[in-house]
């Protein structure tokens, strides 16, 4: 029933396993429902560092309707298959905003710039008139801190030590506050952010960073059947697929 929550002007968080086949193509299904049901939000995309926008654009003009050469142009070697995001499960999604001539919005912050962050803390990264336009400049309430460090820990097998937890999560914190701005930028017509389950939890991640636009804000997890540690009441809806054949990530 909610998928009647895409359209029109919405701001809509749609999450991920990221190596899920199954949650990509029910996503996708579900996305292909609501364009042809007239939606056409801008499609925001966590798989593109915001720095590569331009190539984006230029990319766009050169071959309107070539996913496959807007994903070489804006993607560094690092970044494309076996390496990184595998970019079969995303040629699609790049591939309907060029069917449907809707904005496409690279979203991540750089790991370039994370990885300054983690060393020398945000001001490494952004100036302060930066700082403030994306509300990283105001401090961050104990439990949200305490909650995004063990899901740091957690998500790195407990093998971090915990000094590093507070910078790894200040570095999420950026993250998530750089999606929530490029999202903001295109609330008027309505956008989709399609990125990780960690950035789309209400309690955690991007919509944390949304006030101005609240009420439009619906953010859906996709999880994996057995997932018993990522809470449903972290989204406003929630769809479950058999989770994906994987080694065991924490085993070395």
């Amino acid at each position: 029933p909610w998928e009647s929550r895409l359209a029109g002007n919405a701001i809509v968080l749609l999450g991920e396993v990221h190596d899920n086949a199954a949650q990509h193509r029910l996503r996708l299904e579900l996305l292909r429902r609501a364009f042809a049901a007239g939606w056409r939000p801008a499609i925001v995309m966590e798989q593109f560092d915001v720095e590569r926008q331009a190539d984006i654009d230029r990319a766009r003009r050169e071959q309107p309707r070539d996913a496959q050469h807007l994903i070489d142009r804006a993607t560094t070697r690092a970044a494309r298959p076996g390496a990184g995001w595998n970019w079969a499960f995303y040629e699609p999604y790049v591939a309907l905003a060029l069917e449907y001539d809707v904005p496409l919005l690279a979203a991540n912050l750089a790991t370039a710039d994370t990885r300054r962050i983690v060393r020398g803390g945000l001001a490494a990264s952004f100036d302060e008139q930066r700082l403030v336009a994306l509300g990283l400049d105001r401090p961050i309430a104990s439990e949200w801190q305490q909650a995004q460090e063990r899901e740091i820990d957690r998500g790195h097998c407990g093998a971090l030590p915990a000094t590093m937890w507070p910078r790894m999560a200040q570095a999420q914190f950026a993250r998530d506050a750089v999606m929530a701005d490029v999202l903001r930028q295109h609330a008027q017509r309505g956008a989709v952010l399609l990125a990780g389950n960690g950035h789309v939890r209400r309690d955690l991640g991007v919509p944390r960073w949304l006030d101005a636009v609240a009420p439009r804000v619906f953010a859906v997890g996709l999880l994996e059947r057995g997932d018993t540690l990522t809470p449903p009441s972290a989204f406003d809806a929630t769809l479950r697929t058999e989770a994906a054949e994987r080694p065991d990530l924490c085993a070395g």
